[in-house]
């Protein structure tokens, strides 16, 4: 049974959407079946693909009306082993329209509860608020990757993103567990970014991935030509660090699967 992770923080530009399509890219090489479900308005895992958003009929929203099957709602793309739910601004609309719907924040997990046998990861990538949204994410997910940009406002709104989570895992989801913190933009020569690496894991030690997302010309390029850093250059830092990231994941379900103690979970 495939594991659903959501890719979640509502500050915006902190590597979201990177994270969510070189990720599944990443895990796609590493032959695993990969879904990615594009869960925000703005649709940038869906071009960062290389899908005409503009081309898109059918995707996350008639998922979430349940006027598609999740089956109907899928696409492939170039990427081995990836497949789309693909997102458009019609999105937007979500939140208005499942405000007086019963089960309102379940609409996710119904919608996508026949997939979990035939992919081994679904990642979600979710929009930059704590709406809707991405509660049917966090609602429909096994665990959340919370990407931190490496840069002074790092922390801030963090406190509310983890009150959220355990929010939902008190009252939809108590199986919901953060996979780990994810460093992002990290530039080794400024102090700052080292200063916010040690803030980080001084305060969240044990959630903190081991692997750190750097800065990297190529892995900023890649989403103009409409592929993954693995396709655009795989010999790239960027790529290096994402498949990193990929193993990191798929060894902590391993110990987990195997019953072993989990260094990434705990209180916070």
């Amino acid at each position: 049974m495939g594991k659903i992770i959501a890719i979640a923080n509502q500050k915006g530009g902190v590597g979201k959407t990177t994270t969510s399509v070189n990720l599944a890219a990443s895990l796609g090489v590493l032959e695993k079946k990969v879904l990615l479900i594009d869960a925000d308005p703005q649709a940038n895992a869906t071009s960062g693909l290389g899908i005409d958003v503009e081309s898109v009929e059918v995707g996350t929203y008639e998922l979430l009306e349940h006027t598609k099957s999740a089956s109907e709602t899928i696409m492939p793309t170039t990427s081995p082993n990836v497949d789309l739910i693909p997102s458009h601004i019609d999105l937007v609309a979500i939140e208005i329209e499942l405000v007086d719907k019963e089960q309102r924040e379940y609409m996710m997990r119904k919608a996508i509860g026949e997939l979990k046998d035939k992919y081994d990861y679904i990642l979600i990538d979710c929009a930059p608020s704590l709406g809707l949204l991405t509660l049917n994410a966090l609602t429909a997910s096994d665990s959340v990757v919370i990407p931190i940009q490496c840069e002074y406002f790092a922390l801030e709104g963090l406190g509310k993103l983890l009150n959220t989570i355990k929010s939902v895992q008190k009252i939809h989801n108590p199986e919901l567990d953060i996979e780990g913190l994810l460093l992002t933009m990290f530039d080794s020569r400024l102090r700052l970014s080292n200063q916010v690496v040690e803030e980080v894991k001084k305060h969240f030690s044990e959630m903190v991935f081991d692997t750190i997302i750097q800065r990297n010309v190529r892995l900023s390029e890649a989403p103009s030509y409409g592929e993954s850093i693995i396709k655009y250059d795989a010999s790239s830092k960027g790529a290096a660090n994402y498949l990193n990231l990929a193993n990191e994941i798929m060894k902590k379900i391993r110990r987990k699967y195997n019953g072993e103690s989990n260094k990434k979970t705990g209180s916070w």
